[in-house]
């Protein structure tokens, strides 16, 4: 089998490869008029001549040759039969089997020693009626044999042909003498009679009886039948032997075996470590050349390669400083992308990914503006802060996109080491450099968009504080010299393009707040994440799902509900996760061949996501007196917050419950104490406060709360109990109030503004110094609602009770 995939394999000789069954005179395939009954018959002695299939024949006897150059010199067709015996040296009609071949001679080859090679080609099989003529070489007088096909559909052949090239592989696969790109041929091979007759052509067979065999068999589901066998019988000989020399080769002598495994290691070791050594010196050197970099760095690192010289290679020293000189060469230190400079192609760029954010757009398109102009100019550090979901971090990939440089991103969530953000000292095992060079390294340009992600949560412990790491990073008047500990040497961060995220940046170092400019990335209204969804998410899902837009799509109502109904957030992250889910159904039911609605509405919103989760967050219109609705800004966005408060007989105590941080509890005592001063706004007198205790007690226990925003909403929650009044429907408030009864602003508007909106709000008490935010905030996030700025308590109260 290895002669015949050696010479298949031998490219660009023409004598040896594969020739189609073609008449040479006319150029078409043999007609069976041409396949005379009578032929001229060659002896085979160690092989076997199968249709569609081409085979060497070395040519020693002298009525052999005669009748091959005869033929060659004519139309080269010739009958090829085995003879029985091999070692029969002048076979007669009694010597040979009654099966054979009709071939045609390619191709003569005269060797040194004076034999010839001939290159046959089986075209059809045949059987011997009688050889009327001996001498000079035997003639027979033939008959012809047609293959008996399959029927086109039937199945077993399709199998049995698989599981043929697949044992013919595994053969190849196993022997060493094979060469490997047999097996790719053999997949390749589509024709199921020549694969048939092409592998049983190959077989290696000790005995010529079984291929003999074969060619008797006129069919050819049967030949390939009883080939599968003889490949599997091989394919068994193959592992018994690799078996044997696997228990030959482990019962070696161990402690030969050691000593000569340990002299070959040592000589690898001696020879190979001199010569890497030089070779990765000299390699260093090159590109060190070759590397565009400051002089002081190029002095720097020939002094380090001097050291690398003086080393022994096999030394542990070695490998360090080999690998320091690599992170050398591998920092861009001059290699910059170039920006694209088009205002507007970067504006499109970001409006395709991002809906909305426009502070962030602008201040993006500000920096272009100047560096197109001016053609060079520092970095901003940029600090993009918000509740999740909302697109902080994926905007700095558009950034990067719209500019055209190199993206880069640094998780900081959790991080209380120092040495990841400078890097360790070269004298640890195990230094690396910090993750911030390491991402300019992977970036390979020293001008990309880097995302410091989460920059609100690091930590700090008995490593080191890399939050003030990060003083010098982010300082654009200070981080051209940025220095590594394991680079030991100055490196300029001013061209990165720096972008912080976080959710609360009431939790970062003040020194560090003072060094970025703050964008705040607020929540999306549910108009806006209806477009998000139908600009950005349905096409994400419908990509990540494998689905065509005809084959999930989402009415406007369907989306609506998906957001009143299943999320509860600011951003978009859990509407995406929704989404997915609606995908992931929908896929199901076509793998499924289930019936489906190709525009999927409310009802199938809750077919698919069952019952609604947000009940909750509904403003429940202050129903009964001492129920009032708040408003609050937590991470995730903001909240609508319900304040209770009851009565009791007592003695004028105060209690509070629910899980209010201590600025919440003095918010209530100054709630309290500022009503008991003042009564008549409670419609009470000072000695029934003298005899009611009071419980104020804010709903969802199990979640902390804090903060002075609740201020004016206890307020009323209080004079609301005591009037045993209700206050006016569809109203939320939200103010700090002082012990004198002023109500202060307080932060978070906007968000605060969306949660209004989300809980179906109509009317919100602000501070009146709140105002100047309210006309900051674009017309749509406030659409529906009406504002009441208040200065004192009493101006609330009164505006509470109207008409109640």
């Amino acid at each position: 089998m290895k002669d015949t995939f050696d010479n298949l394999f031998a490219a660009g000789t023409p004598e040896v490869s594969i020739i189609p069954m073609m008449n040479i005179e006319s150029g078409k395939p043999l007609a069976e008029a041409e396949m005379p009954e009578t032929l001229p018959i060659l002896t085979l002695r160690n092989a076997i001549l199968f249709p569609e299939t081409v085979i060497p024949v070395s040519i020693g006897r002298e009525k052999s040759i005669k009748l091959v150059n005869e033929a060659y010199n004519s139309n080269r067709i010739i009958g090829a039969v085995a003879q029985i015996d091999v070692h029969t040296e002048n076979p007669g009609p009694n010597d040979i089997y009654e099966i054979g071949t009709l071939g045609k001679i390619v191709k003569i080859i005269e060797m040194p020693d004076d034999s010839i090679t001939a290159i046959i080609q089986g075209i059809k099989r045949f059987r011997v009626l009688e050889v009327p003529i001996t001498e000079p070489y035997m003639m027979a007088r033939v008959a012809y044999v047609n293959d008996l096909y399959p029927a086109k559909d039937d199945p077993d052949m399709d199998a049995i042909i698989a599981s043929i090239k697949e044992a013919a592989q595994q053969v190849i696969r196993s022997s060493s003498h094979l060469p490997q790109e047999a097996a790719f041929a053999i997949r390749n091979i589509e024709g199921y009679s020549f694969l048939i007759n092409f592998l049983a052509s190959s077989l290696d067979l000790e005995d010529s009886t079984r291929k003999v065999e074969l060619l008797r068999l006129d069919s050819v589901k049967e030949r390939a039948i009883r080939l599968l066998a003889l490949i599997n019988q091989q394919l068994e000989i193959l592992k018994i032997k690799d078996d044997i020399q696997k228990k030959v080769k482990s019962e070696m002598d161990q402690q030969q075996r050691e000593y000569y495994l340990n002299n070959q290691l040592k000589t690898i070791q001696e020879e190979l470590g001199m010569n890497n050594s030089e070779d990765d010196i000299n390699e260093l050197e090159k590109r060190g050349k070759e590397k565009k970099w400051p002089e002081e760095v190029a002095k720097t690192f020939e002094k380090e390669l001097a050291k690398l010289e003086r080393i022994n290679p096999s030394a542990p020293e070695y490998n360090i400083q080999y690998s320091y000189l690599q992170f050398m060469l591998d920092l861009p230190w001059s290699e910059t992308t170039e920006d694209n400079l088009d205002l507007k192609n970067a504006l499109k760029v970001l409006d395709e990914d991002h809906y909305g954010l426009e502070k962030v757009k602008e201040r993006i398109i500000e920096y272009l503006a100047v560096l197109k102009l001016k053609g060079d100019m520092k970095s901003p550090i940029l600090c993009l802060y918000g509740p999740p979901g909302v697109g902080k971090t994926s905007l700095g990939k558009s950034v990067a996109r719209a500019l055209g440089r190199k993206y880069g991103r640094i998780s900081l969530g959790g991080l209380h080491d120092e040495a990841e953000i400078r890097g360790h000292r070269r004298t640890y095992i195990g230094a690396m450099p910090g993750r911030l060079l390491e991402t300019i390294k992977r970036c390979g340009a020293a001008n990309p968009v880097i995302v410091l992600d989460e920059v609100d949560k690091i930590k700090e412990d008995f490593h080191g504080d890399p939050e003030s790491a990060l003083l010098e990073v982010l300082d654009p008047e200070q981080n051209t010299t940025f220095h590594d500990n394991y680079l030991d040497m100055d490196y300029d961060l001013s061209k990165v393009l720096f972008i912080t995220t976080a959710n609360d940046i009431s939790g970062i170092h003040p020194a560090l707040l003072d060094r970025m400019e703050l964008i705040n990335v607020t929540g999306y209204l549910a108009e806006e994440k209806v477009a998000i969804a139908e600009g950005y998410l349905l096409d994400k899902q419908r990509e990540a799902h494998g689905l065509s837009k005809e084959q999930f799509q989402l009415s406007r109502e369907a989306i609506n509900t998906i957001i009143d109904s299943y999320t509860r957030e600011s951003g978009v992250r859990n509407l995406d996760k929704q989404i997915a889910k609606m995908a992931r159904l929908t896929a199901k039911k076509i793998a499924m061949e289930e019936e489906r609605k190709e525009i999927l509405g409310p009802d199938e919103v809750r077919e698919y996501l069952g019952l609604p989760t947000n009940f909750h967050d509904m403003q429940e219109g202050n129903e009964e007196a001492g129920v009032v609705t708040g408003l609050a800004w937590t991470q995730m966005g903001g909240e609508i917050l319900f304040v209770e408060c009851s009565l009791s007989e007592g003695k004028g105590a105060l209690s509070t419950t629910g899980n209010l941080g201590d600025v919440m509890k003095e918010s209530a005592a100054i709630a309290w104490q500022y009503l008991k001063a003042h009564p008549e706004l409670a419609g009470v007198t000072a000695k029934e406060f003298q005899k009611k205790d009071v419980h104020i007690h804010g709903p969802e226990g199990a979640i902390p709360k804090d903060g002075p925003s609740a201020g004016i909403t206890m307020t009323c929650a209080i004079a609301s109990a005591f009037r045993g009044k209700k206050i006016r429907h569809g109203i939320a408030m939200t103010g700090e109030m002082t012990l004198r009864g002023k109500v202060l602003p307080v932060g978070g508007i906007k968000e605060k503004i969306l949660a209004a909106k989300r809980a179906g709000v109509g009317t919100i008490i602000l501070s009146q110094e709140n105002e100047r935010d309210i006309k900051e905030i674009k017309p749509i996030y406030i659409e529906g609602l009406s504002f009441k700025y208040v200065k004192t308590a009493d101006e609330v109260i009164r505006f509470v009770f109207e008409e109640a």
